[in-house]
């Protein structure tokens, strides 16, 4: 299995910036652990793909976002919408099914959104959502607006022909978008060197002369820094670029997947010497930003937004059958 070296010494980060991915990378990982709790208690239903181990990918390159830059995602959302800055309750519901959900309930783990955020999706077609990401890049382009497209999609979706039909368009027209492939080395379940003849996804733009980077997902400020870099080039009118997220999944694909297909050692030895949010209060401990006291601070308030989310999303009320009818169709103007 292809991995990203160890985390590198960054430039210091100011005590802010280290605390703000620092939390926001919590706040994923602790959602995520209960809305595994809640899918094992039968009050989450369908799918469910959590993005325990990913998270420094959405928080770093979410913390560079402008307000009015876009994002969209597949299925393995809920870190990105958290990371947007959506109430985690509103998201909490989404996941039971509550009217109070982001997506009123009808969207699930899968499909939410949020325009008031920028957010797009949620998508549960594997690799359909690059196509409208960089529908939304031609938008704005067209519009002149300055903003930039943040595409994310896994190293399975990398392999789906409708992508390099983007990346086609994307350059042919110069569009402003950043398509960050999430390397978690595994797709489905199917290791990266049994599914792609070319592992370095950074390079998939060379024949539409993309250029592209390959960035330590495991560590937050690495990817916060590709991804300014590459917005500004999007943003700059030179086009869209390419970032290639190492990074590693620590649960299986889905709560349906019981993950035969590595050994639980491999998992260990990521959690214990590459897990993002360890690295990060390493960070804060050596420079002196925060002690044990203050992350345990962090900690137990993070763990009480979460709780208060899931009581939340228990004993919201459910969306009334009439709702079925709504939001099907919409009126669009000539």
């Amino acid at each position: 299995m292809a991995r990203a070296a160890k985390p590198k010494d960054k430039p210091a980060a100011d005590k802010d910036q280290l605390l703000s991915l620092y939390r926001t990378m919590l706040l994923i990982r602790r959602f995520e652990e209960r809305a595994g709790q809640l899918y094992g208690m039968g009050l989450i239903g369908g799918f469910c793909h959590l993005y325990i181990g990913q998270e420094a990918v959405a928080a770093g390159v979410q913390s560079i976002k402008q307000p009015e830059d876009q994002i969209i995602t597949g299925y393995r959302a809920h870190g990105h919408m958290l990371a947007a800055g959506v109430d985690p309750k509103a998201v909490m519901a989404e996941l039971t099914g509550r009217a109070a959900g982001v997506a009123k309930g009808k969207g699930g783990s899968m499909h939410m959104f949020s325009l008031d955020h920028q957010f797009y999706g949620g998508h549960g077609i594997v690799g359909a959502w690059v196509s409208l990401g960089t529908g939304l890049a031609l938008a704005n382009r067209n519009k002149g607006n300055g903003a930039v497209t943040f595409v994310y999609f896994g190293d399975g979706a990398a392999n789906q022909g409708q992508v390099y039909e983007s990346f086609n368009m994307a350059e042919l027209w110069r569009l402003p978008v950043v398509y960050i492939i999430e390397n978690n080395q595994y797709a489905m379940g199917t290791s990266i060197e049994r599914a792609s003849s070319e592992t370095h996804l950074y390079r998939r733009g060379a024949s539409f002369n993309i250029p592209g980077k390959e960035v330590d997902g495991m560590d937050v400020l690495a990817v916060a820094e590709a991804a300014s870099d590459a917005a500004e080039h999007a943003r700059s009118g030179k086009g869209p670029f390419i970032l290639e997220m190492k990074t590693y999944r620590y649960r299986g694909h889905s709560m349906s997947d019981p993950g035969k297909y590595r050994t639980r050692e491999e998992i260990d030895e990521v959690r214990k010497h590459r897990d993002p949010i360890d690295h990060v209060e390493e960070l804060l401990r050596t420079q002196k930003f925060a002690d044990d006291a203050a992350m345990k601070a962090v900690d137990g308030e993070i763990r009480r937004i979460v709780a208060d989310a899931a009581e939340f999303a228990r004993t919201a009320p459910e969306p009334d059958p009439s709702e079925l009818y709504t939001d099907v169709y919409t009126e669009a103007s000539a």
